[in-house]
């Protein structure tokens, strides 16, 4: 294995700084730590980083460590971080810049994760919304475990909480179009 020397490795590790903070929008400066994003993000119980950890990550340089966490995965998109944030600092966007780097070197810090992400794009390419019952089949097929709901489709789809048929959106044409334009700038709409 080739070692970097100093300089390759701050010159490498200011590109990676300069594409997160284009792709994101984001200055990784800005945040002064306060925290907020943290304390109000409903999914950081499930995250070994929580937001504020991540982007400490970014601005001490330990970028491998950025993606390798399970953080920008579990990441739900919902904003609560963003609009707590006194800095305005758009943690989704960055959330969302880390996954595709990560993606882009082939590091996931956990597979399953990364299976259920590629799973529920493939609903809203496919369908436009998602649908529960194709993203838990595929989910389970892919991890290697084929039966692990069987007990619980049965009630759910008596309760009317599981549709086995998936409704579509008018226009999916429109949706497929995103998907398109996605990967034909190089991105993963995995």
């Amino acid at each position: 294995m080739e070692r970097l020397s100093l300089s390759q490795a701050l010159s490498s590790g200011q590109a990676f700084k300069e594409r997160i903070e284009a792709a994101s929008g984001v200055t990784l400066s800005r945040c002064y730590q306060c925290g907020k994003c943290t304390a109000g993000c409903p999914a950081s119980s499930g995250m070994d980083y929580g937001p504020r950890g991540i982007i400490r990550l970014l601005q001490l340089g330990l970028y491998e460590k950025a993606m390798r966490s399970n953080t920008p995965w579990i990441c739900a998109g919902c904003q609560t971080c963003y609009v707590r944030c006194p800095r305005d600092i758009d943690m989704p966007k960055l959330m969302e810049a880390v996954r595709q780097e990560a993606c882009r070197r082939g590091i996931v810090g956990d597979k399953k994760t990364e299976v259920f992400d590629r799973a529920f794009l493939r609903s809203i390419e496919r369908f436009g919304r998602p649908h529960e019952a194709s993203i838990m089949g595929e989910y389970n097929l892919l991890t290697g475990q084929p039966f692990k709901d069987i007990m619980s489709g049965p009630a759910m789809l008596a309760r009317g909480k599981l549709a086995l048929l998936p409704s579509r959106i008018k226009n999916i044409s429109e949706i497929k179009k995103i998907f398109a334009r996605v990967r034909a700038k190089g991105g993963e709409a995995r």
